[in-house]
C-alpha cells in the first residue's frame, strides 16, 4: 500500500497563509497538514508516498528530506501548475499510480489520525470516503445506496437544494486496489484528459465510472470523525478551533463568539437560547416570505418602535428596538456619565460599554452570588446610575417584585437611574415572573430604562434583537441618536410583526424551560464535585469542587463530548475561583450533559 498527495496549487485562496509555501505546509494546531498526513500514514502502515509538487515544490521538497526520514518519498514535478488542474497533476503521477494499492489524499485536508488506517483496514477495496451534507460544505457531493455503493457525483454546478438530505460530501480520501486503477481509473483518466484537456478535476474520472455497473466504489462514511477542508482562511480559523491542542480547545472555541453552526455535533451550552420557541408554525410563515424579506429594504427605525410596541403592548414612544440587546447597552452606556452601581460578577457589556462612568461593584461573592435587596439599598446612596440584571447572569439569582420595585422607589427619590435587564425574567416560575415593561410601570419610574434581549428568550439569535424601555423619553432619544436608523432586518421587522399571533406558544416555551431547569438543578445536584446555585433563568452556575478545576472539566466537556460550556474562572469577580455556567435546554440535550458530567463522577 502506497499513498500519493496532489499539492502542486498555489493555494491562493489562503492568501498571505500560503505566500511563501504550499497549503500542505500550513500549520493547523501547531502542525503542518503534511506532517499531520505522515503521522496518519505511520499509524496505517504506508511508508511510500508519492507527491506531486509545482509552487514552492522547492521549499517543499526541501522540508519532506528534513522532516520524515523515514518515509521513502517518490516526487512528481508538475511545472505547468498554474495553467492546469488537479487531474494533470494526478495524470503525471500515473505510473506510481498502477503500481500498487494506493491512497489517495488532497493536500488541504485535516483528519482524526486513525482515518487513513480504518480505511486501510476496511475490507472493501475500492473506498471513497465521504460525511454526510452539511451546511458548511462545498464541492463535489455523492449518491449513495443501501448498500454503501457510490451510484452518483453530484457537481457543484448541479447541486439542488431539495435533495441535500440524500447528499454525502466528498471528502477527498480515496483508498484504490491496483487493480481498479490500472483496468479502470488511469485508462478513464488519459482519455478524459485527451478529450477535455488538463483543466478539470479528477473527481470528473469517477463521476464516469461511478455510473459502470461493475465499478465497485463504496462510500466509507465518516461517522464520528473529525476533519475538514482548508481552503481559505475561515476555513484555516475553523481548523485551528477542531484541532487545537487540549489545553488550547475551550478558549479556541470561545473566542467565536458563537457561529458555531460551522462545527459539526457542537452541543452549545455556553449561549443561552431558548429551544422550544419559535414554534414550526411560524419558522414556516417566515420562510415562506423568505424570498421578499430577502430582497427588500427593512422599515426605518420608527416603524420598528411600532412592531416593538404592539408585541410588548407598550406605547411606541416607550421603546427603542436594537440589533440585539447588546447595541441598546452600548447605546445607553455612550451617554450616561457618573456613578455606575453593579453587581459583579456581570454580564460583561456592562462594564465594557459604559466607558463614560466610575463602576462602583457590589461583590455579589460576599453574599454566596445573591442578589441581596438590602445591600443594594444601602449602596445606592454611593452612585447616581444602577444597573441590575435580574435574573443574575451567571449566577441566576432573582430579585422579586416586591423587592424590584421597592429599589426602583429609591432610586426615583434620589434621582439615580435605574437600569434593569430582564433578559432572562420570562424563564422564572409562574407563579413569580413579571415584567417592568409595561406603560402604567414605565410613566410612573422615569428614571427607569429596561433592557431585554429578545435574541435569548425568544429563540431568534440570529436576527440579532432587543428592546430598551422607559417613560424617559430623553434618554431614549439620545440613545437613538446613537444608532443606525436601519439597524433591524427584515427577518427580524417580520418576527416582530407576527409574534403576537404565537403569544400562548411563547409562554408556554418558557414554561417549559423552568421545567427542564428544575430537573437540571435536581440532577446536577447528586454530582459529587458540583455545587449548584439556584436559578431563575435558563442557566445554571455550578461551583466545582475538588475532583477538577472549571477550566479542565470544560475542556474535558469540549473534546470528548462536542459539548461547549460557560467556564467562569477568568470573569471579572470570581477572582479565578471554579465556576460554570450550563445552559438549560431541551430534555434530550440537558440529558447528554448530566451523562457527561455523571461519567467524570465515576
Amino acid at each position: 500500500m502506497q499513498a500519493l498527495m496532489l499539492a502542486a496549487g498555489s493555494g491562493s485562496r489562503l492568501g498571505k497563509y500560503t505566500k511563501d509555501h504550499t497549503k500542505c505546509m500550513v500549520k493547523v494546531g501547531g502542525k503542518t497538514l503534511l506532517e499531520r498526513t505522515v503521522e496518519a500514514l505511520r499509524l496505517a502502515g504506508i511508508k511510500k508516498f508519492v507527491i506531486v509538487v509545482g509552487y514552492e515544490g522547492e521549499k517543499l521538497v526541501n522540508y519532506i528530506n528534513e522532516s520524515f526520514p523515514d518515509i521513502e518519498f517518490k516526487i512528481v514535478n508538475n511545472p505547468n501548475y498554474a495553467e492546469t488542474n488537479n487531474i494533470y497533476s494526478l495524470y503525471l503521477a500515473k505510473d506510481f499510480l498502477v503500481q500498487d494499492d494506493t491512497v489517495m489524499i488532497e493536500s488541504d485536508l485535516i483528519y482524526d489520525t486513525h482515518l487513513i488506517r480504518d480505511m486501510v483496514d476496511c475490507k472493501d477495496e475500492n473506498l471513497i470516503a465521504v460525511a454526510k451534507y452539511r451546511q458548511w460544505m462545498d464541492g463535489t457531493v455523492t449518491l449513495i445506496d443501501s448498500e454503501d455503493t457510490v451510484t452518483e457525483f453530484v457537481e457543484k454546478k448541479d447541486f439542488i437544494f431539495e435533495n441535500a438530505d440524500k447528499y454525502y460530501k466528498t471528502v477527498n480520501i480515496y483508498k484504490f486496489s491496483k487493480e481498479f486503477l490500472n483496468d479502470q481509473y488511469v485508462p478513464f483518466l488519459e482519455a478524459y484528459i485527451k478529450a477535455y484537456g488538463k483543466n478539470k478535476y479528477y473527481e470528473l474520472v469517477l463521476k464516469a465510472i461511478a455510473h459502470l455497473k461493475n465499478a465497485g466504489l463504496k462510500a466509507f462514511k465518516l461517522e464520528n470523525v473529525n476533519w475538514y477542508e482548508v481552503d481559505n482562511a475561515q476555513d484555516l480559523d475553523i481548523a485551528n478551533t477542531m484541532f487545537a491542542k487540549d489545553e488550547d480547545m475551550l478558549h479556541a472555541y470561545e473566542m467565536h463568539y458563537g457561529g458555531y453552526w460551522r462545527f459539526d455535533d457542537i452541543k452549545d451550552f455556553c449561549y443561552l437560547v431558548n429551544p422550544y420557541f419559535p414554534p414550526k408554525k411560524m419558522k414556516d410563515q417566515m420562510k415562506y416570505f423568505f424570498d421578499t424579506l430577502l430582497s427588500q429594504y427593512p422599515s426605518g427605525m420608527n416603524i420598528q418602535k411600532i412592531n416593538a410596541g404592539r408585541m410588548f403592548g407598550i406605547d411606541e414612544d416607550e421603546v427603542l428596538i436594537g440589533n440585539g440587546a447588546a447595541e441598546l447597552i452600548n447605546a445607553l452606556g455612550s451617554i450616561l456619565k457618573g456613578r455606575l452601581l453593579l453587581p459583579i460578577p456581570a454580564f460583561n457589556e456592562y462594564i465594557r460599554c459604559f466607558k463614560n462612568c466610575e463602576i462602583k461593584p457590589i461583590y455579589t461573592s460576599e453574599t454566596d452570588f445573591c442578589l441581596k435587596k438590602e445591600i443594594i439599598l444601602k449602596e445606592i446612596e454611593e452612585a447616581n446610575i444602577i444597573a441590575l440584571i435580574n435574573p443574575d447572569n451567571p449566577s441566576g439569582s432573582f430579585l422579586k417584585y416586591d423587592e424590584i420595585i421597592e429599589i426602583i422607589n429609591k432610586c426615583q427619590r434620589m434621582n439615580v437611574t435605574c437600569i434593569v435587564d430582564e433578559s432572562f425574567i420570562d424563564f422564572t416560575e409562574n407563579d413569580i415572573r413579571y415584567t417592568l415593561v409595561s406603560s402604567e410601570i414605565l410613566q410612573k419610574y422615569k428614571n427607569l430604562i429596561v433592557i431585554k434581549s429578545i435574541s435569548k428568550s425568544y429563540g431568534v439569535p440570529g436576527i440579532r434583537l432587543g428592546i430598551a424601555a422607559s417613560g424617559n423619553l430623553q434618554i431614549l432619544n439620545a440613545m437613538k441618536e446613537k444608532m443606525s436608523i436601519w439597524n433591524i432586518n427584515s427577518y427580524g421587522e417580520y418576527f416582530l410583526q407576527i409574534f403576537t399571533l404565537f403569544a400562548d406558544q411563547y409562554k408556554s416555551s418558557c414554561d417549559k424551560i423552568a421545567e427542564q431547569r428544575k430537573i437540571m438543578q435536581d440532577r446536577l445536584s447528586k454530582i459529587s464535585y458540583l455545587k449548584v446555585y439556584k436559578s431563575q433563568a435558563n442557566y445554571i452556575m455550578c461551583r466545582v469542587i475538588d475532583k477538577y478545576g472549571s477550566k479542565e472539566l470544560a475542556n474535558k466537556l469540549i473534546k470528548n463530548y462536542n459539548i461547549l460550556i460557560k467556564d467562569l474562572s477568568d470573569k471579572y469577580g470570581f477572582n479565578g475561583s471554579q465556576y460554570i455556567r450550563l445552559a438549560v435546554r431541551n430534555f434530550d440535550d440537558n440529558d447528554l450533559l448530566c451523562k457527561a458530567l455523571e461519567e467524570f463522577d465515576k
